[in-house]
C-alpha cells in the first residue's frame, strides 16, 4: 500500500486493524478519505478567498483558510467515521439525518465564496452599478438638505421682485394713461394740459414715488437673499464635491452584488444553483455511499469487535451490580440483627432491674406506698 493510500485510509476515519481484516473494503474507503480530504481543500481555498475580500492580506487569510480548511477536514471525517451500518435502510437513513443536514450547511459555506471567485468579473461591474447607486443617494441627500433653504429663499425674492413689477406695471400704466389724456389719444379724447390731464399725472406722480421707495426697500432685501441662495448653493455643491465614491468590494458587497446578478439573469441564478449543488453532493457523497452500500466485511468486523466491548461491559457491570446488591443486603441484615440483640439485651437488663426493686419491696412493706407515690422505683433514690 502507498503512502498516498495509507494517507486517504487515515482521511477516512477507518480503523487500520480492522480494515485488515476486510482488505475488500480498502479501495472504498481510499475513495472516501479522498473525498473528505478534496473537501478539506476546497474548504481552504473557499475561506481563505473571502478573508482576503475583507482584510485584503494573504497571510491573515491563508492563515485563517489553513484552520478553517483542517476544521471542516476533522469534521467531516468525524461524521463519516462515526456512521454504522445497522442494516435497516430507514433506520440508517433517520440515524444519517442529522449528519446529512450539517453536511449540507457546510457545502453551502463552501461554495459561497467560491461563487464569488467564479463570477468575479460580473460582480465587478455590478459593484461599479452598486457604488454609483450609493453615490446618488448620498448625493441627492445633500442637495436635499439645502434645498428646502434655497427654495425658501427663493419663494421671499419672488415675492419681493413681485411686488416692485406690480408697482411698475401699475405706474406704467397711469403714466399711459397722463400721457394719452395730454396728446388727446385717450380719456377725453381732447389734447389738453387741463384739470383731468394734471389728476392723472398727479396718479402717476404717485405710482413713481411708491415704486421708488418698494425698489429702495425691496432691493437691498433681494440682494441679501439671492448672496444667501449663492452661499448654500455653493455649500451644497463643495459637499457634494467633497462626497467619496464608497468603496464596495467586501465579502457582504460581493454577496449582495451576486444576488442582484441573480435576480436580473436567470443564466446566473441557475449558474449559481448548480455550483453550490454540485458542493453539497460532493459533501454528503461519503454518508450516501454508506447509506446506499450493504453492509460490508469492514462494517461486520466492527460490529463483531464493538459487540465483544459491549458484552464484556455488560458482564462486568453485572457482575459490580450483583456484588453490590449482596454487600448491601448483608449489611442490612447484619444491622437488623445487631439491633435485635441490643433492643434484647435492653429489655433484659430492665426486666431484671424490676425484679430485684420488687424483691426489695416486699422486704420493706411498711412504707412501699409513700414511696410509690413519691416515684422512689428503678433505683431512683440514687
Amino acid at each position: 500500500m502507498t503512502p498516498l493510500e495509507r494517507f486517504f485510509l487515515m482521511c477516512s476515519g477507518s480503523n487500520p486493524a480492522i480494515l485488515k481484516k476486510s482488505p475488500t473494503d480498502i479501495n472504498k474507503y481510499i475513495g472516501i478519505g479522498a473525498t473528505i480530504f478534496f473537501t478539506g481543500v476546497l474548504a481552504f481555498i473557499a475561506s481563505a478567498y473571502a478573508i482576503y475580500t475583507v482584510f485584503d492580506s494573504w497571510i491573515a487569510s491563508l492563515a485563517f483558510g489553513l484552520t478553517w480548511g483542517l476544521m471542516i477536514f476533522n469534521l467531516d471525517r468525524y461524521i463519516v467515521s462515526s456512521m454504522k451500518r445497522q442494516g435497516s435502510g430507514w433506520q440508517d437513513f433517520f440515524t444519517a439525518l442529522p449528519r446529512l443536514l450539517l453536511a449540507v450547511i457546510i457545502s453551502i459555506v463552501i461554495s459561497k465564496p467560491l461563487e464569488l471567485k467564479i463570477f468575479e468579473k460580473e460582480i465587478n461591474a455590478e459593484l461599479i452599478i452598486m457604488e454609483q447607486e450609493v453615490y446618488k443617494t448620498q448625493e441627492q441627500k445633500v442637495r436635499e438638505r439645502f434645498d428646502s433653504g434655497i427654495t425658501g429663499l427663493q419663494q421671499e425674492v419672488g415675492t419681493l421682485k413681485t411686488e416692485v413689477e406690480t408697482l411698475r406695471a401699475k405706474r406704467d400704466e397711469l403714466a399711459e394713461a397722463a400721457r394719452q389724456e395730454a396728446d388727446g389719444t385717450g380719456g377725453s379724447r381732447q389734447r389738453n394740459l387741463g384739470p383731468i390731464y394734471k389728476t392723472k399725472k398727479q396718479d402717476a406722480d404717485r405710482a413713481e414715488a411708491e415704486l421708488n421707495e418698494a425698489i429702495a426697500r425691496n432691493q437691498p432685501l433681494i440682494a441679501e437673499k439671492e448672496n444667501a441662495i449663492k452661499s448654500l448653493q455653493e455649500a451644497s455643491s463643495s459637499e457634494v464635491t467633497g462626497l467619496q465614491r464608497a468603496g464596495l468590494g467586501g465579502f457582504a458587497s460581493r454577496i449582495d452584488a451576486l444576488s442582484r446578478l441573480s435576480e436580473k439573469s436567470g443564466a446566473i441564478w441557475i449558474a449559481s444553483l448548480f455550483i453550490m449543488l454540485l458542493f453539497i453532493a460532493i459533501e454528503t457523497a461519503p454518508i450516501f455511499v454508506k447509506l446506499i452500500s450493504s453492509r460490508s466485511p469492514y462494517d461486520y468486523v466492527l460490529h463483531k469487535h464493538e459487540h465483544v466491548f459491549e458484552m464484556n461491559h455488560q458482564q462486568l457491570t453485572s457482575i459490580l451490580a450483583t456484588a453490590t446488591r449482596n454487600k448491601i443486603a448483608e449489611e442490612n441484615e447484619i444491622n437488623t440483627f445487631r439491633t435485635q440483640a441490643t433492643v434484647k439485651a435492653e429489655k433484659q437488663l430492665i426486666e431484671h432491674a424490676i425484679r430485684e426493686e420488687v424483691e426489695r419491696l416486699k422486704q420493706q412493706p411498711a412504707g412501699w406506698k409513700a414511696w410509690w407515690s413519691k416515684g422512689r422505683f428503678l433505683g431512683a433514690e440514687g
